[in-house]
């Protein structure tokens, strides 16, 4: 039973070497130890706030490229609205002026059938004339042969133009 039982010598020398290592443990060890987990806390707790602040950023910035992503779409969408109104308007402009030079092509051929027709009109009636001109050329020819008959045409041509 000795084997359990230690001696007193053997505690007291034990405890003498206990309290020589609490001793110069309490005196440099544990402030160095104390110091040092006092030093990782406060690493360990920069470390969290760094990191809380880090997925802080990454939220903001997150929700800057939601923001910055809507509002490009918003210009998207503004943009493509602007180019359909501008296709509208130069489709509309494309058809005006497409209208108006037909209207000047339709007023042009009015025109040349116009001063074609006159231009026959009066070819017809210079042609008309002319015929006239010789048919009543030749009447004349063979109904004023005398000087009698030609006296009596004068007169009649005299007394029409001073009733008139």
């Amino acid at each position: 039973m000795e084997l359990f039982t230690p001696d007193f010598g053997l505690v007291f020398w034990m405890f003498v070497a206990f309290i020589l290592l609490f001793l110069v443990l309490a005196k440099w060890g544990w402030p160095v130890i104390i110091k040092q987990m006092e030093h990782r806390a406060k690493t360990i707790d920069k470390g969290v706030e760094d990191a809380r602040q880090a997925k802080e950023q990454l939220d903001n910035a997150r929700s800057e490229a939601d923001r910055y992503m809507k509002e490009a779409q918003g210009r998207q969408q503004e943009m493509l609205r602007e180019a359909e109104r501008m296709k509208t308007e130069i489709i509309e402009a494309a058809r005006q002026e497409a209208a108006k030079a037909a209207q000047r092509e339709m007023d042009a051929a009015k025109a040349s059938i116009e001063q074609s027709r006159k231009e026959a009109e009066s070819q017809i009636r210079n042609e008309v004339g002319k015929f006239s001109l010789e048919i009543a050329e030749r009447m004349m020819r063979t109904s004023m042969k005398s000087d009698k008959a030609q006296t009596a045409l004068v007169n009649k041509l005299l007394d029409e133009i001073e009733k008139n």
